[in-house]
């Protein structure tokens, strides 16, 4: 099945160099290994190296990079993963900044890894906010 069919929701709401890249990269990954979900997470390792995930869609990141030790691991089980959230590749700093952008509370105790962590579930909460508000003839 084409990318396009198959493209996550949060993608279609990102820009579209986003679903290009996220694309492109399924379609390869389709070909070498076939349907399902290396072919996933294959297309998301290649989308984290230019872009990160900040509520419910992916923005350019400002340098280019794997986003967590995860992503620069050979076998993808090592190290810890933040959903697309590029812990590495801020300052706790600006990781503080953009948890009080997402209403987390107490920041301001949390070390770089725990930011991440709870900013992975703050977009994680975004996206399914996003997603409940365009499913058509949602009953209240």
């Amino acid at each position: 099945m084409p990318a396009s069919q198959e493209m996550p929701s949060t993608l279609r709401r990102s820009p579209k160099k986003a679903q290009e890249t996220w694309a492109k990269a399924h379609d390869r990954a389709v070909e070498s290994y076939g349907e399902g979900g290396r072919a996933h997470r294959t297309a998301f390792a290649a989308l984290e190296h230019s872009f990160e995930k900040v509520g419910d869609r992916w923005e350019p990141k400002a340098h280019e990079g794997p986003s967590d030790s995860r992503s620069r691991s050979t076998r993808g089980r090592a190290g810890k993963s933040y959903g697309g959230v590029d812990v590495e590749g801020h300052t706790k700093e600006e990781l503080l900044d953009m948890a009080r952008r997402a209403g987390v509370r107490g920041r301001s105790r949390m070390t770089k890894d725990e930011l991440g962590e709870a900013l992975s579930r703050a977009n994680d909460r975004a996206t399914a906010a996003a997603r409940r508000r365009r499913r058509p003839g949602r009953r209240r």
